[in-house]
């Protein structure tokens, strides 16, 4: 079978660890050019965004507006790092920060409400959601939850040194 077109071999058949590992070293490569090629809407251009940007705007469209602790907790990275974030965003009219009414120490971050500025990050989002919702669509729930953690454990294999 060539590992180029893995899916070619069909439902019901699989691959052998090596084919596998063939088949995401070509991959990963074009889904990543892919992810590059993607551009950023002429409205947020001029804010400079990073992946952990997109992350973190990810979270507040599909989730919701959340602390700036949960956010820092869903990232991985520290509650300062996302405060820092959360400013240079706030400063260019990408999210606002809001006082929550429960617990006034803390602060609620909300992508703005500017029509312009949201259509823009609901668009540039959406183009990759609905290709994971084509993606996922055919499998069962915890066939979804095991490719996530096979991403997950890959980026975090592949994040460390080898000897």
């Amino acid at each position: 079978m060539s590992t180029e077109h893995a899916s070619d071999a069909g439902p019901g058949h699989g691959l052998s660890t090596d084919e596998a590992i063939c088949a995401m070293l070509l991959l990963m490569p074009r889904v990543a050019a892919r992810l590059k090629r993607t551009p950023v809407p002429e409205r947020l251009r001029s804010a400079n965004l990073a992946p952990r940007h997109l992350s973190m705007l990810s979270y507040l469209l599909f989730d919701g507006p959340m602390p700036v602790n949960q956010l820092a907790a869903r990232l991985e990275v520290a509650p300062t790092t996302v405060s820092l974030m959360v400013s240079d965003l706030s400063r260019q009219g990408v999210v606002e920060r809001q006082e929550d009414p429960a617990d006034r120490r803390r602060t609620i971050v909300t992508i703005t409400e500017e029509p312009e500025t949201r259509a823009a990050i609901e668009g540039w989002l959406a183009n990759g959601a609905a290709a994971w919702r084509s993606a996922f669509a055919p499998l069962a729930p915890e066939e979804r939850a095991l490719f996530v953690r096979t991403i997950e454990a890959y980026e975090n294999g592949a994040s460390r040194p080898r000897d």
